[in-house]
């Protein structure tokens, strides 16, 4: 699974980077280290006016979402804390995923994510949790498939309230491979960038086609190396968690 990440890449770089053309500044994300699920991230999509079917109709954002998909027939948001990742083998079936599937896709960029490993304590015989992190080797930023799909609290009378209406996002997750397979055996499932378009395209609703896309990870080398044990308490954030750490 992934349940940590950092993202710390600023606005301006995402926009150029993804070649975003629609963008709020007042949107504002603060760099972070350690992602937890619930937070806001970073997510880009595309979305077409209502009732348009020219894809040059389709415009690329730069968005905030809540980490934690909570599907739309869900009766509270709660749900979304359980649900930060979906396994890109069952996604196309899974109720609270398969129409996010074939309509609402996102790439959520990162920096790279974090996994523990138990160790064993010579001295004292107990097993604690180191953490890794694991990132893409020439240091570029991951995309990260995902999915996001629209929340109506029903506690909200008006539909043009934007309190009416709750935005969340799940990581696509596959089996491990080079460094991180050696830590954990799933990962989150990166995409390259000529399968940016097709994965993000609104019109492209063909399951199988949207299947073969995910196949596996995007191409690249991995390197992962042990960080500070800070990095488990989401309280602590910031650069100094991503220290060499020897025990």
């Amino acid at each position: 699974m992934c349940g940590r990440y950092a993202s710390t890449r600023g606005p301006s770089d995402l926009v150029q980077q993804f070649q975003v053309t629609v963008w709020h500044p007042e949107e504002a994300l603060a760099p972070s280290w350690n992602v937890a699920p619930t937070d806001e991230v970073w997510a880009v999509l595309a979305r077409a006016g209502r009732g348009a079917d020219d894809p040059a109709s389709v415009e690329r954002e730069l968005r905030p979402l809540r980490w934690g998909l909570v599907p739309s027939w869900a009766k509270d948001p709660k749900a979304g804390a359980r649900m930060i990742n979906a396994r890109v083998e069952t996604v196309h079936e899974k109720p609270a995923y398969r129409r996010a599937f074939v309509k609402r896709r996102c790439l959520l960029p990162a920096d790279g994510f974090y996994e523990w490993e138990p160790v064993k304590d010579e001295a004292t015989g107990k097993t604690r949790k180191q953490p890794y992190f694991i990132r893409p080797e020439d240091d570029q930023v991951m995309a990260m498939a995902g999915l996001y799909e629209y929340w109506r609290d029903p506690e909200v009378k008006q539909d043009d309230d934007p309190a009416a209406w709750l935005t969340t996002c799940t990581i696509l997750t596959t089996e491990a491979t080079d460094a991180a397979g050696r830590i954990h055996p799933r990962m989150p499932l990166a995409l390259t960038p000529d399968h940016y378009e097709a994965w993000l395209d609104p019109h492209h609703q063909d399951p199988d086609d949207l299947r073969a896309l995910l196949s596996q990870p995007a191409e690249g080398r991995l390197t992962t190396r042990p960080v500070s044990p800070m990095v488990n308490s989401v309280r602590n954030n910031g650069p100094r968690l991503l220290d060499d750490f020897t025990a």
